[in-house]
């Protein structure tokens, strides 16, 4: 479903689309205590700063910025107090990208910074990033297929170009292993206000027409192919 998009029109895109998406996780192990005697510290706080203001520099400044490519950090704890060092500090985040190469060239090169960070401050640390989705390759024939079909169902104005996402979907799974096209069904209201929070938010809700749209096109899809 997608909200950007009002019920009876559809979106899609050949080729490379959504992001893929990889979690990781960070645990930094400095040496906790009384906050007014530094000295006698290893501040994991401090570390974990460092770490996130040089991932996201390795991000801004890599080697081919026209590869799209999302580093955010989503999670940061440390139970520490206002004047108690905390032992260890938790980071978690995002990694996206759409060129799969890249991807787990940066997972690497993200490794040896985080190391690199803990071993010159005196800390140690557990960083672990498990691969996630892949992203979402829409098969070129397939896809054109798909779209004269939607513009036969729906009407060519009704049907049209997305750009690339940075969002992910598991759909991409399938698309590895068989032909097969990711689109996107509108649902939001062409004459009022339902329907146009985005995705993931509280508010989210659809004008239901595009049910029966969507059923709709899938059911013709399927007898034309």
């Amino acid at each position: 479903v997608f909200p950007d998009l009002p019920a009876g029109h559809v979106g899609m895109r050949s080729g490379t689309y959504m992001a893929s998406a990889d979690e990781f996780h960070i645990v930094v192990k400095g040496k906790g205590g009384h906050a007014a005697l530094p000295e006698n510290q290893v501040n994991p706080l401090l570390v974990a700063s460092e770490i996130l203001l040089a991932l996201e520099k390795f991000i801004k400044e890599r080697p081919n910025p026209e590869m799209k490519t999302v580093l955010g950090f989503g999670f940061i704890e440390g139970k520490g107090a206002t004047n108690v060092i905390p032992n260890e500090v938790r980071l978690k985040g995002t990694f996206r990208s759409l060129n799969e190469e890249w991807r787990f060239n940066a997972h690497l090169k993200m490794r040896e910074i985080v190391d690199s960070i803990c071993y010159k401050r005196g800390a140690t640390v557990d960083f672990h990033i498990p691969v996630g989705y892949p992203s979402v390759y829409n098969n070129p024939e397939l896809t054109k297929r798909m779209r004269v079909i939607a513009e036969e169902y729906l009407g060519v104005d009704k049907v049209h170009d997305l750009p690339e996402r940075m969002t992910a979907e598991d759909f991409s799974f399938f698309a590895n292993e068989i032909p097969g096209c990711f689109y996107r069904l509108g649902t939001s209201s062409p004459t009022s206000d339902l329907g146009h929070s985005g995705l993931h938010t509280p508010t989210f809700d659809i004008d239901e027409s595009a049910l029966e749209i969507g059923a709709g096109l899938m059911a013709y899809a399927a007898v034309m192919t």
